[in-house]
């Protein structure tokens, strides 16, 4: 009752004007957080919903109307570029490997049911665009739950060489006139793990977090605990993840940057050019200048209704009064496009834009009609190919990060008890960077030269096991004993001097 009646006494001050509210999580006082890095992240999120007021609103004139504003048209690359770098560093082909049987079946089942394929792909889409995510494991009716959070809602309070140690979960919604804000943070205080939980309201703009108000006073967050203290753990129970670039924003703080972060001037570029492309239609299209006698009403001789020679609504025409046009009273004007120059200026750019983005020249193209991705095989030493690799190394010791703090959680609430020091491993899908022509060439190389018994050159190769490998050679020994040196087959069985030359 005492905290409900102290709570309606802040009010009345907050909103005399006596008493200041927060303007910005950020000015919390326990909060250290640089307020450039999250101004970026919001530009960085509106490029990738594909709309930026600082770079597609622009500016033009007119003779009549003077200074106007439109919006540009946009290829919305930022969202190509994060979903295809996404969709090659993690799809349904990932796997999580935990060397014990037991702990793997659980484990793919908290993650099974947590649907979590499906939405760490998008999560890790929005991860490339805005520069980071949180993965939060949480226990709700005696399972547990994962909570993905964007980087725009978390901020970091401690963190070292070995990643972030504690950080802030924000979390905002309006109810009626009401704005509401629920700061979860999570700290080492004296070596225990701690849950602390405060939400402010606030009844002006949607910068201002207003003032802290009593948890219980909000239904939503009804039956959570101020503060809670965990039992022994050791381990932050969140991962965070974030591209595998350089922060070159701020070089001090351990958030990530967006993997088109450099390259904010090259997408205005892009859309620049796609925006002058549509205008080139818009403007270049056909125009018939007629004499304006001829878009005026006359009478029809016969009928003694009013009539025009021209549809006067049809903007095709355009009623001029030249001096010459007495003598040529139509006159076709049409324009040539510049489509094919515009094309060529929007791949030259994509091209740019790919490689700023950690993809190969090439990747990105545009046909006048649509962006395309290149679907073509990615060579192991292709840029796409290294960049991946190098996104991998991160999204692998978060995805560690998150197997250990759900075990964690599950050992704190009795769900299900571990063995000590499990070793997890992620098996990353590189069906993509296949080159099957090097390896061929490989493989006949290694044959030729006696390297590697055929048996596993074939189990490589085909990426069957080596078991089955040795039954195929048992096969094609049996068939190729009836047939001649014609018939061998580059892996040197069934006789002659390539069988000879090749052996088991």
């Amino acid at each position: 009752m005492f905290k409900r009646l102290v709570s309606k006494v802040r009010e009345v001050l907050y909103k005399m004007g006596l008493l200041k509210g927060i303007k910005k999580v950020t000015q919390h006082k326990d909060i250290y957080a640089n307020d450039e890095m999250y101004d970026n992240i919001d530009l960085w999120k509106a490029l990738y919903k594909g709309y930026s007021k600082q770079i597609h609103d622009v500016e033009y004139f007119t003779i009549e109307k003077g200074k106007q504003t439109k919006r540009m048209l946009t290829l919305n690359m930022p969202k190509v570029i994060s979903e295809e770098m996404a969709s090659l560093v993690f799809n349904e082909k990932c796997e999580i490997n935990i060397d014990e049987d037991n702990t793997q079946d659980y484990i793919a089942d908290v993650l099974k049911h947590n649907k979590f394929n499906k939405l760490f792909q998008d999560y890790l889409e929005y991860n490339f665009s805005s520069g980071g995510m949180v993965v939060k494991p949480y226990v709700s009716d005696g399972k547990i739950k994962l909570s993905f959070v964007t980087a725009d809602c978390f901020i970091p309070v401690s963190y070292g060489n070995e990643g972030i140690k504690e950080g802030v979960f924000v979390d905002e919604w309006r109810e009626g006139k009401h704005k509401y804000t629920h700061l979860e943070w999570h700290l080492w205080i004296d070596g225990i793990y701690t849950v602390r939980n405060e939400v402010y309201r606030s009844d002006n703009s949607t910068d201002d977090i207003g003032i802290k108000i009593p948890l219980e006073s909000v239904p939503k967050l009804a039956g959570i605990e101020e503060e809670l203290g965990m039992p022994p753990i050791t381990r932050s129970l969140f991962a965070y993840f974030k591209p595998n670039i350089a922060n070159n924003i701020d070089t001090q703080s351990p958030l990530g940057i967006s993997i088109y972060a450099n390259a904010i001037d090259t997408l205005k570029m892009v859309d620049t050019m796609f925006d002058s492309l549509n205008r080139e239609f818009v403007n270049g299209k056909k125009r018939i200048i007629v004499h304006p006698n001829m878009v005026k009403t006359v009478p029809d001789l016969e009928t003694g209704n009013m009539i025009r020679y021209f549809d006067a609504n049809d903007e095709v025409y355009e009623a001029f009064n030249f001096s010459d046009m007495d003598n040529e009273p139509i006159k076709d004007v049409r324009v040539e496009l510049r489509v094919e120059e515009h094309i060529s200026a929007i791949n030259a750019a994509l091209n740019l834009l790919a490689t700023q983005t950690g993809f190969s020249t090439g990747t990105f193209t545009f046909d006048g009609q649509s962006m395309k991705t290149a679907t073509e095989v990615v060579s192991e030493q292709s840029k796409t190919f290294k960049t991946k690799k190098a996104h991998e190394t991160i999204v692998e010791a978060g995805l560690q990060e998150l197997v250990h703090a759900i075990l964690e959680l599950s050992s704190v609430y009795g769900i299900y008890n571990a063995p000590d020091d499990i070793e997890v491993s992620v098996a990353f899908d590189d069906s993509v960077a296949e080159d099957k022509q090097a390896e061929l060439n490989r493989a006949i190389i290694e044959l030729s030269n006696k390297m590697k018994p055929k048996y596993k050159i074939i189990a490589k190769y085909y990426d069957i096991s080596e078991e089955e490998a040795k039954k195929w050679i048992q096969e094609i020994n049996e068939e190729s004993a009836t047939v001649g040196a014609e018939s061998v087959d580059f892996f040197g069985t069934g006789g002659g001097n390539n069988a000879s030359n090749m052996g088991n």
